[in-house]
């Protein structure tokens, strides 16, 4: 079986079912199809596919780059909100999917548990993508495996310092690195932690790649001679104790002092949405050391690859 078969009608729930050429792969797609889209050659090979996108969650970055993505693949898609649907007056998920499984190609989501997306893709024969769970964010973070292969020059090899909410975005970077071979350390006050399911998993994995994947409260210890220094919000979606959250982690921000501890190269990363005065400050986020906007801009790129891949 060829790589590109391997992916044919594949849900993409979790960076955890790939592997490391399976991931490499699909980055490898994503730079083929960003210039192809940089050069203006059309990829609308998809023409007459349809995608259902249901997001239970605000969003911009990804709501935005899905349908770009999609309309660049010649696709349709139709979105919707649970409350604009069937769901919202206790349709069961199983009926939902069975119906929407019938009229389009491919199911993006965005939701909130990783146990409703994965109900969707047992009652589902087509693709099934994560558009963000609570647990996961797998196209951000093969979105910020391309920024760092663009702006690193390789993913291997590199020091990852992840400061911030240990939520679904911490979650994807600590797979991806420990599946490819980055070393990883997580900055935040010792009450909060990841999930035990993935910080099981990308200490095993980083364990047989030989690489660091540490957990630390230890500010210093996290940014020192990094490559890679992540802020994200100290807050997600959801939470309810936004302002505990905010007095414990303000010393942790990403400032010109502390973002002076990485390496003088160093890159410096955000998912967005962020908040400036929080977790970085105006200066490091519009500096010299600052990638964000082309790290929002390759969310497109690899989630149009994804497409790619699980529609054939």
């Amino acid at each position: 079986m060829s790589m590109k078969d391997r992916f044919k009608n594949r849900d993409f729930l979790t960076l955890m079912d790939y592997k490391p050429k399976e991931i490499t792969f699909i980055i490898d797609i994503a730079q083929d199809l960003k210039h192809k889209h940089l050069i203006k050659e059309p990829h609308n090979h998809l023409q007459g596919r349809t995608i259902a996108m249901i997001f239970e969650k605000q969003s911009t970055r990804t709501r935005f780059s899905f349908q770009a993505a999609i309309a660049h693949l010649g696709m349709q898609s139709f979105f919707a909100v649970p409350e604009t649907m069937q769901l919202s007056r206790g349709e069961p998920i199983k009926d939902t999917a069975r119906i929407i499984d019938r009229y389009c190609d491919a199911l993006v989501i965005r939701t909130f548990g990783q146990n409703i997306i994965e109900e969707y893709a047992d009652f589902m024969k087509h693709p099934v993508i994560n558009a963000l769970t609570d647990l996961t964010h797998p196209c951000q973070g093969l979105a910020d495996m391309l920024t760092i292969k663009e702006h690193k020059g390789k993913i291997a090899g590199n020091k990852l310092s992840y400061v911030g909410d240990p939520w679904n975005v911490c979650h994807s970077l600590m797979i991806c690195c420990s599946l490819l071979g980055l070393n990883c350390y997580v900055a935040l006050p010792s009450k909060w932690k990841p999930a035990k399911v993935v910080q099981d998993f990308a200490e095993d994995n980083a364990k047989k790649m030989n690489t660091d994947m540490v957990v630390t409260a230890d500010l210093d210890e996290a940014l020192k001679n990094s490559d890679i220094v992540y802020a994200n919000t100290f807050h997600s979606m959801g939470h309810k104790d936004i302002e505990e959250r905010k007095k414990a982690f303000i010393k942790y921000q990403i400032n010109d002092e502390t973002i002076a501890l990485a390496k003088p190269d160093a890159i410096f990363m955000h998912c967005l949405p962020g908040y400036r005065g929080e977790e970085m400050t105006d200066s490091v986020i519009e500096g010299e050391h600052s990638v964000v906007f082309d790290q929002g801009e390759n969310r497109m790129h690899t989630e149009k690859a994804i497409l790619s891949l699980v529609i054939q």
